[in-house]
């Protein structure tokens, strides 16, 4: 692939993301993304095939981007776990809303990639797991589950957060979300102590 095709895939990878996120797969338009990304739109066909596999692509990016950003080895401390989650969230808002139009548009289907990501999560548990002091199992796999959402909703559906809380978390003596939900796992764990840290 030569410099000029990968810098093109990137500017097409790139306003595609935008578009996603903004309208879903069914809303986004390929002449859109043709224009924002400056390119003409017959490249889209030829680099991914179809707006489908455009979409694949681009969310596929978003969960290696969150797999990178987020890790969760063994000995971490899973509350502090939560508190990075919550951080990625809150600062990605446009990865969030890919996340939420992948599972509206694929819902219980299978997804792409589907092995490649359990594998993923599968490593995930097992470090959780050994936090824990214990084996990976179905009840590790739900306790990572929970912490996620715990950490993610409250930026995924911030309408909610602001309805129920009734201010802006952090402001005008509104709570401080993320400790609170660091704080909430802490308490859910409490048989598991801190990561101690290394020198």
């Amino acid at each position: 692939m030569t410099p000029d095709t990968t810098h093109t895939k990137e500017r097409l990878l790139a306003a595609a993301k935008e578009e996603f996120a903004a309208y879903g797969i069914a809303g986004a338009r390929v002449d859109r993304i043709a224009e924002l990304a400056g390119v003409n739109k017959e490249r889209i066909y030829g680099y991914f095939g179809n707006k489908q596999k455009l979409f694949d692509a681009v969310v596929g990016r978003a969960l290696d981007e969150l797999a990178e950003a987020v890790p969760l080895k063994g000995g971490d401390d899973p509350a502090e776990y939560v508190g990075r989650v919550y951080d990625f969230h809150r600062d990605n808002p446009v990865l969030v809303r890919l996340f939420f139009w992948e599972g509206l548009h694929y819902r219980e289907g299978v997804l792409p990639n589907e092995e490649r990501r359990r594998g993923h999560y599968e490593e995930k548990i097992a470090a959780l797991a050994e936090s824990f002091g214990t084996e990976a199992s179905p009840q590790v796999a739900a306790c990572l589950l929970s912490l996620i959402g715990l950490a993610a909703w409250p930026n995924a559906v911030p309408q909610l957060a602001r309805l129920v809380i009734g201010t802006e978390a952090g402001a005008d003596g509104g709570p401080d979300l993320r400790a609170h939900v660091v704080a909430f796992a802490r308490q859910a764990l409490p048989g598991v102590r801190p990561a101690t840290p290394t020198a």
